[in-house]
């Protein structure tokens, strides 16, 4: 597939959001963050603000951008439509929260009851934006129960690292979100080898042949080409990463999105001050590095079935 930079930097930027919401929502639930309006105005602030951003840019990849409002109409049949439908009504208890929070600086009593509304929807969100592409069949690779578990993982672990930075720059460190960071960041690093593990060992679900319905004949090969030139399908769903080029991104992926992050989490842990802010500050925008080369090489090395109609073998 191809990956569009619209797509890739949404479902980073919103998967981070979400993450980092889940995690002011329970904590401000349950009563372990200071009513601080500055906290919460930063805190909510940039949760809010990366899931917008992520939502607009996506919006970009549509042949119709002024038509995406319809795509909510159909949440009883689409997880594309129920991710629109929660994602909106997320910002209703953020908003309860963040005016609450930051005007009144009150985040107990029934505020935490929004609090916990936004936890609850922000991860049933994320885990319907992994369900949008575990739900096509079209492409094997996807179509398995791992990948909106990799997703829910990663958005907690990006969240957890910059809910971390947070704490750090508002002098509230806690030894618990770094061992939580810690221990996301591994459960994350194991899920996305084991995703890239399955698609490199994937049995063949489809080829030429089962395509056609000629695989009973013999074997079935491309004598012509559909067409002489390009087209919409050849661009967006041909696009091929050479095995070499993947290998060093995943490479890329795992030091940038998982190692590094975890040993600035730890050193972070262990120091205060302003060596724990930097700590904290540089292993989330790593982290950031190594989740948009994770997301990129999702896109890049899926396979369309359609490619078995323009000289692919099998899928």
């Amino acid at each position: 597939m191809n990956p569009a930079y619209s797509v890739i930097f949404f479902t980073t930027a919103s998967g981070l959001g979400y993450g980092l919401l889940v995690f002011i929502g329970v904590f401000a639930s349950l009563g372990l963050l200071p009513a601080d309006r500055w906290l919460g105005f930063w805190g909510l602030g940039l949760a809010l603000a990366a899931i917008t951003f992520g939502l607009l840019s996506s919006t970009f990849h549509l042949g119709r951008p002024e038509r995406a409002w319809r795509a909510v109409s159909q949440w009883r049949s689409s997880w594309l439509a129920r991710e629109g439908v929660l994602a909106l009504l997320t910002y209703v208890p953020a908003a309860v929260l963040g005016i609450a929070w930051v005007f009144y600086e009150q985040i107990s009593g029934s505020i935490a009851l929004a609090a916990i509304a936004v936890a609850v929807l922000s991860l049933v969100t994320v885990y319907c934006t992994g369900k949008i592409y575990a739900s096509l069949k079209t492409i094997p690779a996807w179509h398995q129960t791992i990948v909106p578990v990799n997703y829910v993982i990663l958005a907690l672990m990006t969240g957890a690292v910059w809910f971390l930075a947070l704490l750090n720059i508002f002098s509230l460190p806690s030894m618990q979100v770094s061992v939580m960071a810690v221990v996301l960041l591994v459960f994350g690093l194991a899920a996305k080898v084991r995703f890239w593990r399955q698609i490199d060992h994937a049995p063949v679900t489809s080829t030429s042949g089962t395509a056609t319905g000629l695989g009973d004949l013999g074997e079935v090969r491309l004598l012509e080409t559909p067409n002489t030139s390009a087209n919409y399908l050849n661009t967006e769903m041909g696009f091929k990463v050479a095995r070499k080029h993947a290998a060093k991104l995943r490479r890329i992926a795992i030091i940038f999105g998982f190692v590094l992050p975890a040993l600035l989490v730890i050193l972070a842990g262990l120091a205060s001050g302003v060596p724990a802010v930097l700590f904290s500050c540089l292993a989330a925008l790593l982290m950031m590095v190594g989740m948009v080369a994770e997301r990129w090489l999702f896109f890049a090395e899926a396979k369309h079935v359609v490619n078995l109609y323009y000289g692919e073998t099998t899928i």
